[in-house]
């Protein structure tokens, strides 16, 4: 593997771009950040080519490889550790109240996306809001409560997972772009003031990226 840094197209202020930062920087890797200039930009440029327009990106010889989770699968591999038990992506594991959890950390994570986006839209439809914040509250509900079998589900020993590496940036992004309360729920609170003291968390904490200079066009 070449020594020089990955590019990986996104924003430091954006949860699915961190969860593809915190794995690179467990895995040892290092990274560059590409900051995506116009979040509600409708060319596909400046998502570094994705189609759909979302982040994040990993800018490769071979091409783009697009989405959180299919980074991580690519990270694993570009780190030589493909098959490694204790790297835990969502293929390895085979418990269904595990799986169901993975599943509600991606929806909750795009929730929230979808809830502030909407929230400071003028003229929203206010039923689908209400809809998407009751949703993002159902989940993290579900979440707090049977969290510690879904931890205790998970392979081990295990490095790392990305259903925790998952859980602690939307807990996280919750705090830094405060939705609701997140008092009702201190399993999650406590799992994530633990998490957040890996190495590759402190790396990798949210922040807003300086604004790119205007195109002078």
């Amino acid at each position: 593997m070449s020594e020089s840094p990955l590019v990986i197209h996104g924003r430091s202020s954006s949860h699915f771009t961190r969860v593809v930062t915190m794995f690179a920087s467990e895995l040892g890797l290092p990274w560059t950040l590409e900051v995506a200039p116009r979040l509600l930009s409708h060319d596909p440029a400046d998502f570094a080519g994705h189609p759909a327009l979302k982040l994040p990106t990993l800018l490769t010889p071979s091409g783009p490889v697009f989405g959180a989770e299919n980074i991580c699968r690519k990270l694993v591999a570009l780190a030589g550790r493909a098959g490694d038990a204790t790297l835990v992506l969502p293929e390895q594991v085979n418990d269904d109240l595990a799986r169901n959890a993975q599943e509600l950390i991606w929806v909750a994570m795009s929730a929230q996306v979808s809830a502030r986006l909407l929230k400071a839209s003028e003229g929203a439809p206010a039923p689908y809001l209400l809809k998407t914040q009751a949703g993002l509250q159902g989940a993290l509900t579900w979440l707090d409560t049977r969290l510690d079998e879904v931890l205790a589900a998970l392979p081990a020993p295990r490095q790392v997972s990305v259903l925790e590496v998952t859980l602690l940036c939307l807990i996280d992004h919750l705090r830094f772009f405060p939705s609701f309360p997140l008092d009702p729920y201190p399993r999650l609170n406590r799992f994530a003031d633990v998490e957040g003291q890996r190495a590759s968390a402190q790396r990798t904490v949210f922040r807003f990226d300086p604004r790119p200079p205007k195109d002078p066009r």
